[in-house]
């Protein structure tokens, strides 16, 4: 029998969730056994899914952490906490000897990530980030392939975010991550995941970065005549408005985890909230500063260079990567990729297949949220940080990379990756 690893959670919103399930999935592996949200909703309704003890339930994180001092409250502290919040609990939380599964972003700026680094080696306690896309079949199959020799030695890498309209709108023009200031900047909200990806699929360091981009369509100057600072408020233009929040929200029924009821709730207790909360604001008048759209130039050891794009304006998410090799060429859509060799001009496709009978579950990133967990667990388990691929030295690395690319963006130059 394996050891049931306790977990206590700051952040019971939809990441804070999703981690967990694992233990609903496979019985016996782990379980939250400490909750903390100011939302007293949420720290109630996981509270009551876990059977959580009262003395184990707590608002502000800080509650948490000063209840920590007396003694561990489980094995592993899971902060998903809104990215202004994940510096402060990480570093106390290591002090006390929590093994860390850390929500990506790590922090918002790049010396937040050093120290965090610097603290991990000093206690030696265990940190995992939530790089979950590397941890998918897709991208591991992915990974494999580029360095089993198939296509030789890489030379090339394209890679695409795109991003869904709807899911731009919905969380970095109203949501939580609009403002770059009070979070992080889209290339390191967003796109950290693809920074991440690239580092780990190439397997070089990154040497430098140039990156260009800015916000094309979602700003006042951008408004149809008439419209309204609200959906709700009768626009005239809602009905046809890709980016109408009824649409969205109500009609479409999308992203409705961000409401603290049921999403079969009616129509009128949802446009209610709408009517008051950012969610419901018109797209051009949201005080956004994130950017709709980026590309950027990477460079990496030995020549090998990258060029990614992230983009708002698609009707799919879901990564895209092309590799090119010096023998083959491998093509990818975050489900299936084909890799095609140059001489006997052959092609072949990849795709997961579950064994029958599994509970694997695909959803959350293509399999990757239990698949990080699961690592995560056993490698609590064995003490052995070779079982951990999103280890916190190479996330650290794909932050700093992130944020050489904001700066890029912003003063229009290359960037020096600093070691």
């Amino acid at each position: 029998m394996k050891r049931e690893i306790t977990i206590a959670v700051m952040g019971a919103g939809s990441r804070g969730n999703e981690y967990p399930e694992y233990g609903k999935l496979f019985p016996g592996s782990c379980r939250v056994v400490a909750v903390s949200d100011i939302n007293r909703y949420r720290r109630e309704k996981m509270a009551e899914k876990w059977g959580i003890a009262a003395d184990k339930i707590f608002g502000d994180f800080h509650e948490m952490l000063e209840a920590g001092k007396a003694g561990k409250l489980a094995d592993i502290m899971l902060i998903a906490l809104p990215d202004d919040l994940h510096f402060e609990p990480a570093m106390e939380a290591m002090r006390q000897g929590y093994d860390i599964l850390l929500e990506k972003p790590m922090a918002q700026t790049a010396e937040e990530c050093r120290a965090l680094l610097a603290r991990q080696k000093e206690t030696g306690v265990m940190v995992a980030v939530g790089h979950v896309l590397r941890y998918s079949p897709y991208f591991r199959a992915l990974k494999a392939k580029m360095d089993s020799g198939a296509i030789g030695e890489i030379v090339n890498v394209q890679h695409m975010e795109p991003v869904l309209y709807a899911h731009m709108a919905h969380s970095f023009v109203r949501g939580n991550w609009h403002d770059s200031r009070a979070t992080t900047p889209m290339i390191v909200a967003k796109c950290c995941h693809d920074m991440d990806l690239l580092r780990w699929l190439i397997g070089k360091k990154c040497t430098s970065i140039s990156a260009k981009g800015g916000i094309y369509l979602f700003k006042k100057e951008k408004a149809p005549k008439g419209a309204t600072l609200r959906c709700t408020d009768g626009c005239p233009h809602e009905k046809t408005c890709p980016y109408s929040a009824l649409d969205i929200y109500d009609r479409k029924r999308w992203f409705m985890y961000v409401f603290d009821f049921p999403k079969d709730s009616p129509s009128e207790t949802l446009i209610e909230e709408l009517k008051k909360s950012d969610y419901g604001r018109c797209v051009y008048f949201s005080d956004n500063d994130q950017p709709d759209h980026i590309v950027a130039d990477l460079e990496f050891e030995g020549g090998t260079t990258a060029s990614f794009t992230m983009d708002a304006f698609t009707p799919y998410g879901g990564r895209r990567t092309r590799v090119m090799g010096t023998l083959g060429f491998i093509e990818g859509d975050g489900k299936t990729f084909t890799t095609h060799i140059f001489g006997p001009n052959t092609a072949e496709t990849w795709e997961f297949k579950p064994e029958e009978g599994s509970n694997y579950k695909m959803s959350g990133h293509a399999g990757g949220d239990m698949m990080l967990i699961g690592d995560f667990l056993e490698a609590v388990r064995t003490r052995d940080f070779s079982k951990l691929s999103s280890t916190i030295d190479m996330s650290v690395e794909s932050h700093l990379m992130g944020f050489a690319a904001e700066k890029s963006r912003l003063e229009s130059g290359t960037v020096q990756i600093p070691t």
